[in-house]
């Protein structure tokens, strides 16, 4: 399939605001068909949005999803894909599926060192969550890297399927400084995903179509954002990623393969 093409052209659909009793009636469809919970939205009436874009990445209220005081919170809403262990460098995708922690980072060793022997989160994100994703502790940025890539699906079926997957797809991979050590995460992208955007960058993907990288520590200001702060967004559902160095991290119950979890939920 066209993967770009398609998912670049479902961007522009998202956007379109005319014909409006269209847009409605698309919006409408999608709440009733996902089965997504609007009573948490700050604007819950699916008719008031001015696109589907507008829709899908909705502000939910105040109070919607509390902050746990554990050391490392869930970023995200969505499902437990696989967590664990690093190990010799090989991260778990799927039953007999792994891939290349490297790869994920964009072929940077350096990076990469600091999560030798370490631990992992994949958190795939669902079309009916909530879609923006926010800290799971206090960080300061300290460099991204853009990596162009394939489109594909990141659900499970996909991931049992597709060798390599999350290191093969487009993703934005974010560097902090946290007070568990060095943070990477990652936001994957996927088959429809219109774009994805950081709160200091703004959209990010598409359009590059080369590895971008930027060091904020060579940058005037400094991005430091706390723990449950938004830091990005998708539009449309995709996966992060969250890697830790050795020792830093110990996932609990929580965050065991297929559990769901809400932004703000404790993982350890």
């Amino acid at each position: 399939m066209p993967q770009h093409l398609l998912s670049r052209l479902t961007g522009w659909l998202a956007e379109l605001e005319h014909p409006r009793g269209l847009v409605e009636w698309f919006i409408g469809w999608f709440v009733g068909h996902y089965r997504v919970d609007m009573d948490q939205a700050v604007e819950p009436d699916h008719r008031r949005y001015a696109n589907f874009n507008a829709f899908f990445t909705r502000a939910l209220r105040e109070g919607a999803r509390p902050i746990d005081d554990a050391p490392l919170v869930s970023p995200a809403d969505g499902a437990v894909s696989q967590s664990g262990e690093i190990l010799n460098g090989r991260m778990l995708q799927a039953k007999g599926h792994y891939f290349s922690a490297i790869e994920l980072l964009g072929g940077d060793p350096e990076r990469a060192a600091d999560f030798a022997d370490g631990s992992f989160a994949t958190i795939y994100l669902s079309p009916r969550d909530y879609h923006r994703v926010h800290m799971p502790v206090d960080g300061e940025l300290v460099a991204t890297t853009y990596i162009p890539g394939d489109l594909f699906s990141v659900n499970g079926v996909t991931a049992e399927g597709v060798d390599n997957l999350f290191a093969r797809n487009e993703r934005l991979v974010c560097y902090f400084d946290t007070p568990l050590g060095p943070m990477a995460m990652v936001l994957v992208g996927a088959m429809i995903v219109a774009g994805i955007e950081t709160v200091w960058a703004g959209q990010v993907a598409p359009p590059p179509t080369a590895v971008q990288s930027v060091d904020y520590r060579k940058l005037a200001d400094a991005v430091r954002l706390a723990k449950g702060e938004e830091m990005g967004r998708f539009k449309l559902g995709s996966t992060v990623i969250l890697l830790f160095p050795k020792g830093a991290v110990e996932f609990g119950e929580a965050c065991a393969p297929g559990a769901v979890l809400r932004m703000g939920q404790a993982l350890v």
